[in-house]
């Protein structure tokens, strides 16, 4: 037989390392997430963050892998945010392997839209699908 068990303390799906600590554990100056999803930031945000870090040596809160991994990608990044302004919002660059098909598809959305038609996403994908058969 087993012997009977107390109840947890905490809720067992609320991870540990984000549960308030009492007075036994030691002062730091490490800050919890804010939120429990993860959250990708746009080409305007890394900019700014590289900026922050210039102005701010070593007074960030992002985990040490992401921020290593951006600051080797920062001239590549800075590089693209300046051929392509319009990529700011974007948080993944636009990559075109087929040009003709781009510009068919652009004037396809833009003939639509004139039309008043809405143009949901599997519609676009098969419209290039279809495209790129016949270029």
């Amino acid at each position: 037989k087993q012997k009977p068990q107390d109840k947890p303390t905490n809720h067992p799906l609320t991870p540990v390392k984000w549960q308030k600590h009492t007075q036994d554990a030691p002062a730091t100056s490490a800050q919890l997430p804010q939120q429990m999803s993860h959250q990708n930031l746009t080409l305007t945000d890394w900019l700014l963050v590289y900026a922050y870090i210039d102005a701010h040596p070593g007074a960030l809160i992002f985990n040490q892998p992401t921020l290593s991994c951006k600051l080797r990608e920062r001239p590549k990044m800075e590089a693209h945010a300046n051929d392509n302004p319009n990529a700011l919002s974007s948080k993944r660059p636009h990559v075109v392997t087929r040009p003709d098909v781009e510009c068919a598809l652009v004037l396809w959305v833009r003939d639509m839209e004139q039309k008043g038609k809405t143009i949901s996403g599997s519609m676009l994908r098969e419209k290039q699908k279809r495209s790129e058969e016949k270029f």
